[in-house]
């Protein structure tokens, strides 16, 4: 099996995605989805942000490699009586199936920077996307001292090193890295515009808990402590957690978690 899609269908992505709703929601409003446009979701989980494009009238095809997220999204999309919206499996190195130039946005936030050939997915968003149309980001950032930059650097102390030829996703979180791929898929770098933003997690619990959310269905995190237990390291690991959780909870609160994320927001546009 791909390991990507192995380790994107452990766990329960979904349990996250939850938390993410707001965020993702006032990220579309803020691209101006209108009805009548075509939307490409890619790396869509169950939908956080397919959802909301679709409720703004657009016709939305979420695309992502977990087959429980694909079967999620749809669900999703049918109980809220959205017809203009469908999910699918799909590569976001190879958007086999996908006719050239179909979308006038193509979406991808915090989903196609976790596939494994960079430039594949630069060429593969670029040719799918129409002249005139838009690629929008959203990427984790290498070494940020926010929420999840941390969780994936704190948790990577725990797992063995990667294989020979691993390409760390949170590279998409460099303007450099970003405009080399872009560039190689025939953009021109003032085609290309990256800015800092933030985004929100939002979890009806205290911090603990939202750990645990981490540790139990996300599937990096999962990983993360299946290792450290091998170690004897685990409760090690989930104190650095809960104490990164707690130091950056926004919520004035101890029964509720609101913690932000900074996230380089990249704009593609299509000539």
């Amino acid at each position: 099996m791909n390991p990507n899609k192995a380790l994107w269908e452990k766990g329960d992505f979904t349990r996250l995605a939850a938390t993410m709703r707001e965020s993702g929601d006032e990220l579309i409003e803020s691209l101006g989805v209108k009805p009548g446009m075509k939307v490409l979701d890619l790396g869509c989980g169950d939908g956080t942000t397919a959802l909301p494009s679709a409720r703004r009238g657009a016709d939305v095809l979420g695309v992502d490699i977990a087959a429980n997220l694909v079967a999620a999204g749809n669900a999703r999309a049918k109980a809220a009586g959205l017809s203009n919206l469908r999910f699918q499996e799909g590569d976001a190195c190879n958007l086999e199936g996908i006719s050239d130039k179909s979308f006038d946005l193509l979406v991808s936030i915090f989903g196609a920077m976790f596939a494994p050939k960079p430039f594949d997915v630069a060429k593969e968003m670029v040719r799918v996307t129409k002249p005139g149309g838009r690629i929008v980001m959203g990427n984790w950032i290498p070494g940020d001292p926010t929420l999840v930059a941390q969780i994936l650097k704190i948790s990577a102390a725990y797992t063995p090193p990667p294989p020979e030829g691993f390409v760390s996703p949170v590279t998409w979180g460099l303007d450099a890295n970003v405009t080399e791929r872009f560039g190689a898929a025939g953009v021109l770098p003032e085609d290309i515009k990256c800015e800092r933003q933030t985004y929100i997690f939002n979890f009806a619990g205290p911090p603990k808990a939202f750990v645990n959310e981490f540790r139990t269905f996300y599937g990096p995190t999962m990983n993360a402590f299946e290792a450290a237990e091998k170690n004897g390291k685990a409760d090690d690991l989930c104190a650095e957690l809960e104490a990164l959780f707690e130091a950056q909870n926004k919520s004035g609160r101890t029964d509720a978690a609101s913690i932000p994320a900074t996230f380089l927001r990249v704009t593609v546009s299509r000539r």
